[in-house]
C-alpha cells in the first residue's frame, strides 16, 4: 500500500503574482478567489446594494490585474489589495454624487412626495410649483432619455437593472441618463427663470411707491 504524498502547500502572493504576470489563467482565478469576499465587503460597505457591489467588485478586480506589476513586494499583498479597493470605491462614490447633483441642483426628489402637514400655505405652494415645473420639464424629454432618467433617479434602480429592464447595454443605458439629466436641467432653469414673474403675480399687484 503507496503512502499518501504530503499535501501541496498552498501558493504564495509573490509566486502567484509571478505566474499571473506570465500569463497564467489559473493563478489569476486564485488570486480572485481568495480575495473575493474581501473585496466585495468593501464594496458593499460603499454602495449597499448587492448587484452593485458585484459590478464594482469586478471594476476594482480588473484595476488590480492592470496594476499588479507595480505591486512592490516588500509589501502586505492583501492590504494593497484593500487599499485599491477602497480608493476605487471612494472614486466610484464621487463620481455618482457627481451625477446625482446634476438634477438635485435643480430639483430635490423627495419633493415628489405629498406636501407635510406643516407647511405653510406659501411653502406648499413653493411645492406644487416644484413638482409641477419636474413634471413639466420631463415631458419635454424624448421617451427615452425621460424613461432613464426617471428609472434611475426616482425610482434609484442601478445601472444594471434599467439595462435588464430596457433590454440596452448598461453603456447605452450610462449615456441616456446623462444625457436625460443635462437637458432636464436646462428645462428646470427655462421654467424657474420664468417663476419670479409668476410669483409676483400670485403675490398681487405691486403698491405704488409713494413719495
Amino acid at each position: 500500500m503507496s503512502v499518501d504524498s504530503p499535501a501541496a502547500q498552498p501558493a504564495t502572493p509573490d509566486s502567484l503574482i509571478e505566474q499571473c504576470l506570465s500569463g497564467d489563467q489559473v493563478a489569476w482565478e486564485t488570486i480572485v478567489r481568495q480575495n473575493w469576499r474581501k473585496v466585495f465587503n468593501v464594496a458593499y460597505k460603499f454602495v449597499g446594494k448587492h448587484d452593485e457591489a458585484e459590478d464594482l467588485t469586478q471594476d476594482i478586480f480588473l484595476k488590480i490585474f492592470k496594476a499588479l506589476k507595480t505591486f512592490d513586494r516588500r509589501a502586505n499583498f492583501q492590504t494593497w489589495i484593500i487599499s485599491i479597493s477602497r480608493n476605487l470605491c471612494i472614486d466610484h462614490y464621487r463620481s455618482v454624487r457627481k451625477e446625482r447633483q446634476t438634477i438635485a441642483r435643480e430639483v430635490d426628489t423627495t419633493d415628489l412626495q405629498p406636501a407635510s402637514r406643516e407647511r405653510t400655505p406659501y411653502a406648499v405652494a413653493e411645492h406644487l410649483d416644484l413638482r409641477a415645473q419636474l413634471k413639466q420639464a420631463l415631458e419635454t424629454l424624448p421617451v427615452t432619455l425621460r424613461t432613464a432618467v426617471v428609472l434611475r433617479d426616482l425610482q434609484e434602480l442601478s445601472y444594471q437593472e434599467i439595462a435588464d429592464q430596457l433590454g440596452l447595454p448598461e453603456g447605452t443605458v450610462k449615456s441616456r441618463i446623462n444625457r436625460g439629466r443635462i437637458e432636464l436641467a436646462r428645462q428646470l432653469k427655462r421654467l424657474q427663470d420664468k417663476q419670479p414673474v409668476q410669483r409676483r403675480r400670485r403675490g398681487g399687484a405691486a403698491r405704488p411707491r409713494t413719495r
